[in-house]
């Protein structure tokens, strides 16, 4: 089965839990590991972006890599994201973490640096040579300050080898097309918008890498499977209960929103690390008003 087929779905890029001492809390990490595998979701990425990974050590870290693969058995592909602005540090990541049971790496664009396109093929050329699994491109310019346009994803999904899909989240539905267009044909694409996830997958994409999950991996999964088979109507009642929830959960910061919402479900404490904080008393109340009149929290947790 082609990676592609394997990824299929949705992904949840889980949040790293702390406790009020600033540690990582992995008994609340497995109570999100259970609450979106239980409820469907296709595959787990631990070290994402809202894994708050710019502020965790190496050691914890491997902690959590480690920690993930025990809790989820296998029931589940898991992604490890490895990213950053300096190339050579990355590739020695690749070889000082724990990727044996990974499924494949996936890797955010450099950020701060702004690169040109040569100078981001040349970045994901050197780091897909390196790397021992299947590496997904990230193309998150909202954080990066660089776009990765069509044609370098293009380039880099037709002269690498071991570069298998991407996640977009540029938001720019021209340059997803013209991706979608141009893919090879076992060339993943997946989307890295939550409130856009319904019309690209309508274009073409494979699924989505999403921050929603953590808190809503039933409804969101199961609104994704309909858009795959076609179902739009039926995906959009679904994702019409969650349009608002998108707004909350991004209001201020991610993943600020969402361990909001896995607070008020009883899943992790509300803890995040420096420099982002938890939402403010105002976003609060609007989160906790959308939750109380959605009927997403019906659902019968994990």
């Amino acid at each position: 089965m082609s990676l592609r087929e394997t990824l299929k779905g949705t992904g949840v890029a889980l949040v790293t839990p702390f406790n009020s001492r600033g540690a990582v809390d992995f008994d609340a990490l497995e109570k999100v590991i259970e609450s979106v595998v239980s409820n469907g979701v296709e595959y787990i990425v631990t070290l994402g972006t809202t894994g708050e990974t710019p502020t965790l050590s190496k050691e914890e870290k491997v902690d959590i890599i480690q920690f993930t693969y025990e809790k989820v058995k296998s029931r589940t592909p898991i992604i490890v994201g490895i990213g950053g602005n300096n190339t050579n540090d990355l590739i020695s990541q690749l070889q000082t973490l724990p990727l044996d049971e990974a499924t494949a790496v996936l890797s955010a664009s450099p950020y701060y640096n702004k690169p040109s396109q040569e100078g981001l093929f040349q970045h994901y050329k050197a780091f897909a040579e390196a790397s021992p699994k299947p590496v997904l491109l990230y193309n998150v310019p909202g954080r990066t300050g660089r776009n990765m346009s069509a044609e370098t994803t293009i380039r880099l999904a037709s002269e690498v080898f071991n570069i298998a899909g991407t996640k977009e989240a540029s938001g720019d539905m021209a340059q997803c097309m013209q991706i979608l267009r141009d893919r090879p044909r076992d060339f993943l694409v997946v989307s890295g918008d939550d409130a856009l996830a319904l019309p690209q997958i309508a274009c073409g994409m494979d699924g989505v890498i999403s921050v929603a999950a953590n808190c809503f991996p039933g409804e969101f999964s199961d609104m994704v499977r309909l858009c795959l088979k076609g179902d739009f109507a039926g995906a959009k009642k679904i994702n019409d209960l969650l349009i608002e929830g998108y707004e909350v959960l991004f209001s201020e910061n991610n993943p600020a929103g969402v361990k909001a919402i896995l607070t008020e479900q009883g899943l992790i404490e509300n803890h995040l690390r420096l420099p982002l904080v938890a939402l403010s008393k105002e976003a609060e109340k609007k989160l906790k008003k959308y939750l109380s009149g959605s009927g997403v929290m019906d659902r019968k947790l994990a």
